[in-house]
């Protein structure tokens, strides 16, 4: 299995633990682990979207994982969502302050599969050249 296939595999795990807590049952989930009031049915209406980005993502990576033809595509994909989150992550740190640690924790794996997505998708490009 090549580095790139573990990689895609490796955030997927890590996602849908995150995608679930979100979206699965968010008044209890929400409540738990930030303080988080998901009652309404709005707050829980949009967590669940998120869920369901998550989600669908966790299954793009998954076949990029198993396909190479749509690799790079997932590679991608990976780097733009965890940078995005990463970005709107750290304006809110600068904006709002400090948030719950876990949510600086995720900031930083962010951080991390984002560079590392975009140190593989150099190494595909370079291979295929």
């Amino acid at each position: 299995m090549k580095a790139q296939q573990i990689f895609l595999l490796l955030a997927a795990v890590g996602l849908l633990p995150i995608a679930l807590s979100y979206g699965f049952s968010p008044a209890n989930s929400l409540s738990f682990l930030f303080d988080i009031n998901a009652e309404p049915i709005n707050v829980t209406h949009i967590f669940r979207a998120v869920m369901g980005l998550y989600l669908a993502l966790v299954l793009f990576w998954v076949a990029g994982a198993l396909k190479a033809s749509i690799r790079l595509a997932a590679l991608y994909s990976l780097v733009v969502f965890m940078l995005g989150l990463a970005a709107g992550r750290s304006l809110s740190l600068f904006i709002d302050g400090m948030p719950h640690w876990l949510l600086v924790v995720y900031l930083l794996l962010e951080i991390g599969f984002g560079v590392v997505g975009i140190q593989m998708i150099r190494k595909t490009v370079l291979e295929d050249v």
